[in-house]
């Protein structure tokens, strides 16, 4: 079987390759084994050394995992570019903090001490989409190498240059041979890999359909799992509000990645008395975004990244037009060859429309207009999902109780919801579950152990 590399702005060929074999997967597994067997001994000044030269590997090499990524997935070059730095910066933060993150911690008890101590588990499936193909894996990675632990990675199909590249860079920082490979396999054999032996526990980012699956898989083997999935961020803006900053704001939360992160803002509850300038401003600084060829640094809105989501995308906003939301702006694919979609702006959006229950994944964005605070919360809250969420107000004494009303892993006060490898990141509900980044993300995927000793008395 082949997998197809296709750059979505122009719907050409860019690279095919056979998929990897039974005998190359079985390889694969028995080398990562063995590698991470030695690599669990290694010092941990070694292991954090690793870190620090993936580090520089990804910023010599930025302008080519930048170019890419926008041609397997077409994220705006600017964007790309500010991934790998994130990747990077990830890299060195794990680098820097390791050693006190998994530091042994001492109990004293009655009649010994005991050492609470942090082992890595083993072998780490990593199964990771196309959306942000080096940050996903770079954020489950540089915490899991530093803790001991080894990877597999199955990468999203229509991303396998970058998945190879992701491969390239751990071979040029000087990763032990085998500790962490890519693999080009159909989606069936996730299960194989997931039943093996040789692997100790799974990571995955996906869709909530995909997480579902794959719990299912891991929690048949008892396996540990960590779950990044879907997310439907409320954005809510109350009446007080800096109505043009949390508008440019909301604009940013949106539309980043072409609209296609989990972690976007996707649904706008705005304070009546200020809805409709919010909603023009908005719309305005939405139709402002420069839309064309993700190659160009001025481009903010590039293609999406496989037609199927752009068609699934189109499919959202004609229902939700029929149940009677307004349409502000865009709407319609944009001719021409790639999977366009233009900014979308709808307005008058209410719970029971395709895009107030569904996750959004694309650049389209639901206003729905509400009395105040209570029911803002409310409506944040009537969602599957459990991500993220933003909160603008000047009463942050008030933004601390809604947030505390919120069921979400994350809320953002006056800023736009994003990942910090200081800052643990995940979600509830149907969002998943466990902890990336921050010192819970290191911790994912070790062995807590509690190592008693009894003193010997004369």
């Amino acid at each position: 079987m082949t997998i197809l590399s296709i750059d979505p702005a122009t719907e050409a060929e860019l690279a095919r390759y056979e998929v990897d074999g039974p005998a190359e997967v079985d390889a694969a597994l028995a080398a990562a084994a063995t590698a991470q067997r030695a690599w669990r001994r290694t010092p941990l000044a070694e292991r954090t050394a690793l870190l620090r030269e993936i580090a520089r590997v990804l910023r010599a090499g930025r302008k080519r995992y930048a170019r890419l990524i926008t041609a397997e997935m077409g994220k705006p070059i600017a964007e790309a570019a500010a991934e790998v730095d994130k990747c990077a910066l990830t890299c060195e933060h794990y680098a820097e903090h390791a050693a006190e993150l998994l530091a042994d911690r001492p109990v004293r008890t009655d009649d010994g001490e005991a050492l609470v101590v942090c082992e890595p588990l083993g072998v780490v499936l990593a199964v990771m989409p196309w959306n942000c193909p080096f940050w996903q894996f770079f954020r489950f990675a540089a915490p899991a190498l530093a803790a001991g632990n080894g990877a597999i990675l199955k990468h999203a199909n229509n991303v396998p240059q970058c998945a190879l590249a992701i491969g390239e860079v751990l071979r040029d920082a000087g990763a032990p041979a085998g500790l962490c490979r890519a693999l080009l396999v159909e989606v069936p054999v996730v299960a194989e890999l997931i039943a093996d032996d040789r692997i100790a526990a799974v990571t995955l980012t996906g869709s909530t359909e995909v997480g579902a699956i794959v719990a299912g898989q891991a929690g048949n083997a008892l396996k540990k799992q960590v779950l990044e999935l879907g997310g439907s961020d409320p954005f809510l803006v109350l009446a007080d509000a800096d109505v043009p900053a949390a508008a440019a704001a909301a604009v940013r939360a949106r539309f980043t990645n072409v609209g296609q992160s989990c972690v976007n803002a996707k649904r706008f509850l705005v304070a009546e008395p200020i809805a409709e300038e919010f909603a023009a401003a908005f719309t305005a600084a939405a139709e402002a975004l420069p839309v064309g060829d993700p190659t160009d640094p001025a481009t903010r809105i590039g293609p999406m990244a496989r037609a199927n989501l752009r068609d699934a995308l189109h499919d959202q906003v004609l229902r939700t037009i029929a149940a009677g939301a307004r349409l502000r702006t865009g709407g319609e694919p944009v001719p021409g060859p790639g999977f366009h979609y233009p900014p979308t702006v709808l307005d008058h959006v209410e719970p029971g429309m395709a895009a107030f229950d569904e996750e959004t994944f694309g650049p389209v964005a639901a206003i729905t207009r509400v009395a105040g605070a209570e029911q803002a919360v409310e409506l944040a809250n009537r969602t599957e999902f459990g991500l993220g969420a933003a909160v603008w107000t000047r009463d942050v004494a008030l933004a601390r109780r809604i947030a505390a009303e919120i069921d979400a892993g994350a809320v953002f006060v006056n800023g736009v919801v994003a990942s910090d490898p200081r800052l643990p990141f995940g979600g509830v509900k149907k969002s998943g579950y466990g902890r990336e980044l921050g010192a819970e993300g290191i911790r994912e995927f070790v062995n807590v152990k509690t190592l008693w000793i009894r003193e010997e008395r004369a």
